[in-house]
C-alpha cells in the first residue's frame, strides 16, 4: 500500500483509524439502545438484519436470521422469543405454507428505533447531500468494499 503522506501523515492509516473509530462509535450506540431498552447487543442484531431482508424482498424466517447471526436453532428461538416478549417482532405463518414462520419486526419497534437513531441517520443523509454525486459514489464503494474485507474469514 502506498500512502499518500500530508506534512509527514500517513493519511491511509489516518482513514482506517477515523473508520475505527466510527465503528466504536457505532458499537456503543448500539449499545445504549439496547441497554435502554432491555434488549442484548444479539437482539438489536437480529432487528437490523429482519429490517435489511425487508428492504430487500427477502422473507424473514427463523433459519435466515440464525444464518446472519450465526446462531443454532435454540440460540435463534430465545433471540425471537426475546424480542416478541418486548414487542418488537411478531411470527407471522406463511400464506403459502402454513408451516412456515415468518418473522416481521413490529411498528412500535421500527419507531422506537426511528426516535433513537433518526438523529444519527438524517445527519448522515445531510453529510451526503452535501457531497456531490462523485464523492458520494466514493463514499458508497469505499464503504461497500470494506463491508467485504470484514465478511472474509479471518486467517
Amino acid at each position: 500500500m502506498e500512502a499518500a503522506s500530508g506534512g509527514g501523515r500517513d493519511t491511509d492509516l489516518e482513514t482506517v483509524h477515523l473508520l475505527r473509530q466510527v465503528t466504536v462509535e457505532l458499537v456503543l450506540a448500539q449499545a445504549e439502545f439496547a441497554r435502554r431498552h432491555g434488549m442484548h447487543g444479539t437482539d438489536v442484531r437480529a432487528l437490523i438484519c429482519l429490517l435489511d431482508a425487508e428492504r430487500a424482498g427477502t422473507p424473514a424466517t427463523p433459519g435466515l436470521l440464525g444464518a446472519e447471526l450465526g446462531l443454532n436453532s435454540a440460540g435463534t428461538t430465545a433471540v425471537i422469543d426475546r424480542l416478541e416478549r418486548l414487542g418488537h417482532v411478531e411470527r407471522v405463518r406463511d400464506r403459502a405454507d402454513r408451516r412456515r414462520v415468518r418473522l416481521r419486526v413490529s411498528a412500535a419497534a421500527v419507531a422506537l428505533g426511528e426516535s433513537f437513531f433518526g438523529p444519527l441517520i438524517g445527519g448522515t443523509v445531510e453529510l451526503l447531500r452535501g457531497m456531490d454525486d462523485t464523492e458520494a459514489a466514493a463514499v458508497r464503494r469505499f464503504l461497500s468494499g470494506v463491508g467485504e474485507l470484514a465478511r472474509r474469514p479471518a486467517p
